[in-house]
């Protein structure tokens, strides 16, 4: 985009000249930014599997940040180009831009872009509800296809035959990969593996397991450590998609979920009958067990991020000692699974050690020092990670801090 701007670009000393190259600079960027975003949000296998699901949600935070910034200056920049180029001021200039079909388009997705991104920004995302949150980032589709109108009508590519071209073919492709991961391809594996809940039992306060069996379950390829994006079509659920990973080896003949309640319809989920047909897209994420670069595994979970630290706690291969396990709780009452981690542990000759109580003072279930004592050899092995964000953060740190490097740290972080 860079490039394209510097080939068309007019070196001029004149203010007003000044300001509609930046403007036209900061568009073009804004306009691949947007597109990138969207490739982001397009769910394609390759690109979440070989980058991870948790890096490219911080991909989307960093890259949504970039795009309004960008469309901010353009904006500004315009307005003030125009407003100086006709001598009125910027109001002026803004009413003047109204009156153009193309620009009025743009200006409505500026605005809409606009909300997303105060809706995202943390002050708020804090206070609203993560149903409103991802109903309002759908209209990111609608800002984009605004402001694609005001592209190719845009003097820099509406001046070249070719570039206005591949432009829109950029576009298309994207749009392509949007509506078939989105989708085609869920509507395709629904009628193909036919899943559908045979059991949902509890595992504690506000916890429960939902066994989907289907069809062909095989062809899913689904590996532990992994995460399927769950549609269930009953009341209440069936118009969202909901992240969760495999808590069991999905070599089984089923898939099983193990679901914390935290909202609205992670709480419906408790519900769930037997019956209720399933849509599941997937498997995504990329912390399995082909990470793997040493022999010797350490996995470390918090919170709901017990899931597919169980899954691989039980499908790791190793020997004994090989794998060891440190589940991070504040409270005894807050483990998952508990019976199930300590028979795997068992039967495995496997290391299990629960991580209780607050993480200040000198009694830090994550200090270095305890995390040593716990595994002796800990700098020599692969470590797998998953939670919350504060507690991966927190985690991490320590985890470095006993020598392991970070190319040996394999994370995913849960939000909530």
């Amino acid at each position: 985009m860079t490039g394209v701007w510097v080939v068309q670009a007019e070196p001029s000393a004149r203010l007003d000249s000044v300001l509609a190259a930046g403007a036209h600079l900061s568009g073009l960027l804004a306009g691949y930014g947007m597109l990138v975003m969207m490739l982001l949000m397009a769910r394609v296998p390759a690109v979440e599997h070989g980058v991870g699901a948790d890096v490219l949600a911080r991909w989307h935070a960093l890259g949504g940040r970039y795009v309004l910034t960008l469309v901010g200056t353009h904006a500004l920049l315009a307005l003030m180009g125009l407003a100086v180029h006709t001598g009125t001021d910027v109001v002026s200039a803004a009413s003047a831009v109204l009156g153009y079909p193309a620009l009025a388009g743009a200006t409505a997705g500026t605005l809409l872009l606009c909300i997303v991104g105060v809706v995202s920004a943390g002050a708020v995302r804090r206070r609203v509800r993560h149903e409103t949150w991802r109903t309002v980032h759908l209209l990111t589709y609608a800002a984009t296809s605004l402001v694609f109108a005001h592209e190719v009508a845009g003097p820099d590519i509406a001046s070249a035959s070719l570039l206005a071209w591949l432009w829109s073919l950029m576009h298309a492709q994207v749009a392509v990969l949007l509506l078939w991961y989105r989708c085609v391809v869920p509507i395709r594996q629904m009628r193909r593996h036919r899943l559908h809940i045979v059991d949902v039992r509890s595992e504690g306060p506000g916890v429960v397991s939902v066994v989907i069996a289907g069809d062909r379950l095989d062809e899913l390829q689904a590996q532990a450590g992994q995460f399927f994006r769950w549609r269930f079509l009953t009341r209440g659920l069936r118009y969202t998609t909901l992240p969760f990973s495999l808590s069991a080896s999905p070599h089984s003949g089923t898939l099983r979920i193990t679901v914390k309640a935290v909202g609205d319809h992670t709480r419906r989920v408790r519900r769930l009958r037997p019956g209720v047909r399933v849509i599941a897209t997937g498997p995504f994420g990329a912390m399995t067990a082909h990470r793997r670069t040493r022999r010797k595994v350490l996995l470390v979970a918090g919170g709901v991020g017990i899931t597919p630290m169980r899954a691989l706690f039980e499908t790791l291969p190793g020997e004994p000692g090989d794998i060891v396990l440190l589940y991070r709780a504040n409270s005894a009452d807050q483990l998952v699974l508990r019976h199930e981690l300590e028979a795997i542990a068992a039967r495995r000759q496997a290391g299990l050690h629960y991580l209780l109580g607050p993480s200040q003072g000198e009694r830090n279930p994550l200090a270095p020092a305890l995390l040593l004592r716990l595994v002796p050899d800990l700098p020599e092995r692969d470590v797998f990670l998953c939670g919350p964000p504060g507690m991966t953060a927190a985690a991490t740190t320590a985890l470095q801090s006993t020598g392991v490097p970070r190319s040996r740290i394999h994370c995913e972080t849960f939000a909530s």
